[in-house]
């Protein structure tokens, strides 16, 4: 069954939701969705800093696995929010549990978010 525009979307803000609280429960408060912004998209997640370092989320709940596609949007979210890091959480097929789900990223920003 193909998913229609709307169902996407309520599955996107569901992950985004889902993912949001475990974060703001477990590492800081502030961490919330972001509104949406058009074409100077800054990211779908705020508010998480890691040693004084802005991270960019995008989020992804779909079966189609993009990863350099992914990849390439969430830098052009971290540019447009002049963030330190950039990543993909995406949905794990078969889990439900906010802390099951994949996190991807350029080596790079991950070298940016440890030193």
């Amino acid at each position: 069954m193909t998913r229609s525009r709307a169902s996407a979307r309520a599955a996107g803000t569901s992950f985004e939701t889902l993912i949001v609280k475990h974060l703001a429960a477990v590492i800081d408060d502030r961490i919330e969705r972001r509104a949406k912004s058009g074409a100077s998209d800054r990211g779908d997640i705020s508010g998480w800093r890691y040693a004084g370092k802005r991270i960019v989320v995008e989020c992804k709940n779909t079966n189609r696995l993009e990863l350099g596609t992914w990849i390439a949007e969430a830098e052009v979210e971290r540019l447009n929010d002049d963030a330190q890091v950039g990543m993909v959480i995406h949905k794990r097929r078969g889990k439900g549990a906010a802390e099951d789900q994949y996190v991807t990223m350029t080596l790079g920003d991950l070298v940016r978010l440890l030193t």
